[in-house]
């Protein structure tokens, strides 16, 4: 006798296709979040996060492959949204690069230590994960050389422009402020919040935005409406 389709969930294997879509996988990154941006990758065990996540460790091995893995899904999911808008309209004139330093904070500022977790994989060569976390900056690169030369076309910008120099200019003005955070809030004596970074993206994407245009764009974002 043939059984109806059941209409229990599938197994966890049949489901694997929209792992992105599960709970546990995301307080899996929750946690992993959590604890890699508070302690040395080493010391921190697929147990503690697991017990974080409140989730069998099993899971980890299911959804990710290994610890490195999760480790490395967790900076690709945080910075992600900052490089899918490369391809978006955002940035399609010089004063889009006020708004996406304040995506950049607004990102950072729910993840305060993760400037200081890239640097230590780039910089200071700590940890694994150095040529994935390459490989997803050289992606922002390359995308965001695809964007200038796009407003020099549109004659928006320097035609010697080096991208490069752009790149460079962007890092500074969005990975300064929050690296030396506590030390410039304890010089100002005052807290660099987000109403704070709201007009340091502001003002420092005019900064951007005066450097990448040509003199004509200059004077008439002076000269305004």
């Amino acid at each position: 006798m043939k059984h109806p389709p059941s209409s229990h969930p599938a197994a966890p294997e049949a489901q694997k296709p929209e792992a992105e879509a599960s709970p546990v996988r995301e307080r899996l990154l929750r946690a992993a979040k959590t604890c890699f941006l508070t302690e040395d990758y080493h010391q921190v065990s697929t147990r503690r996060i697991a017990e974080l996540a409140q989730a069998n460790v099993s899971m980890i091995r299911y959804y990710f492959g290994s610890k490195e893995g999760l480790y490395e899904e967790m900076i690709r999911a945080t910075l992600n949204p900052l490089l899918e808008v490369l391809d978006q309209d955002l940035l399609a004139t010089p004063e889009g690069f006020g708004a996406y330093l304040k995506l950049y904070y607004d990102t950072m500022l729910r993840a305060p230590e993760f400037p200081r977790l890239i640097l230590r994989v780039l910089a200071l060569r700590q940890g694994p994960g150095r040529r994935f976390v390459q490989q997803l900056l050289e992606r922002g690169r390359q995308r965001g050389a695809q964007r200038v030369q796009g407003l020099k076309q549109q004659g928006l910008a320097l035609a010697d422009l080096d991208p490069d120099l752009v790149r460079m200019a962007f890092v500074s003005l969005a990975m300064t402020p929050l690296l030396l955070r506590e030390l410039f809030e304890e010089q100002m004596e005052r807290p660099m919040d987000a109403s704070f970074l709201d007009a340091l993206a502001a003002f420092n994407g005019r900064l951007l935005s005066a450097g990448l245009s040509t003199g004509r764009v200059a004077a008439a974002t002076e000269a305004g409406p």
